[in-house]
C-alpha cells in the first residue's frame, strides 16, 4: 500500500540514495532496499502528474573517498563515481528531467545530507519549493541527515516511512521520534 500525498507545485519529492550499492547485492546493502522501489515510483508519478518537483541524491564518492574504511572511515568502498554501484537502481523511474543531486564528492569530506555542501537549499527557494517530502535509503543514516537538514532550511517536510529502510531494523522507531520531535510530519 502506497501513502496518498497531495502534491503541487510548491512541493519536492526527494528520493535519497536509491543506489545500487544500498539495495541487495550492493556494496552496502540495506535489507529490504530494492523493495521500495514501485513505491517511489508511483510517489514520482503521482507527484510529476501534480507539477511538484522530483530530485535524487546520491553518494558519489571519488576513488579512495575519506569515508571508506581503507582511509579509516567508517564504511566499505561504496557509491564510487561512474560506477554501477553508484548507478541509480535501474528500476527506478527516474526522468531526464529528474535533478539529480551528488553529495560526499570531495576526496577529504564525507556528506550524508543532499543539503550538506550542495547548494540544494538555495536552488529550491529559488524555485518556490515549501516543503520536502523525503522517502529512500537508508533511514538511519543518510534520509535522516537530509530531513533534519531540509527542515534547518525552512523546509515543511513529510517522510514516507513506509518507502524507507534502516540500516538497523532497531533504529526505525528512534528515528521516527527524533524526526518527530524535529517537526517532520512522518506517514506511515
Amino acid at each position: 500500500m502506497t501513502t496518498h500525498v497531495d502534491y503541487g507545485p510548491h512541493d519536492l519529492l526527494l528520493v535519497v540514495d536509491m543506489q545500487n550499492d544500498f539495495c541487495e547485492g550492493g556494496a552496502l546493502a540495506v535489507s529490504g532496499g530494492a523493495a521500495l522501489v514501485p513505491g517511489i515510483n508511483a510517489q514520482i508519478q503521482a507527484a510529476r502528474e501534480a507539477g511538484a518537483l522530483v530530485a535524487a541524491s546520491r553518494d558519489w564518492h571519488p576513488v579512495d573517498h575519506v569515508s571508506f574504511e581503507h582511509r579509516g572511515g567508517p564504511w566499505p568502498v561504496h557509491c564510487v563515481q561512474d560506477t554501477q554501484g553508484a548507478a541509480f537502481h535501474p528500476d527506478l523511474a527516474l526522468t531526464d528531467d529528474v535533478i539529480r543531486v551528488s553529495k560526499a564528492t570531495a576526496f577529504d569530506a564525507d556528506a550524508y545530507s543532499a543539503f550538506d555542501g550542495t547548494g540544494f537549499g538555495g536552488y529550491l527557494r529559488d524555485r518556490g519549493i515549501q516543503r520536502v517530502v523525503v522517502c529512500g535509503l537508508a533511514m538511519d543514516v543518510c534520509v535522516q541527515a537530509t530531513a533534519k537538514d531540509a527542515l534547518k532550511e525552512g523546509f515543511k517536510v513529510v517522510l514516507l516511512e513506509t518507502l524507507t529502510e534502516p540500516v538497523d531494523p532497531e533504529a526505525r522507531g528512534r528515528i521516527r521520534e527524533e524526526l518527530e520531535q524535529a517537526g517532520a510530519e512522518v506517514r506511515a
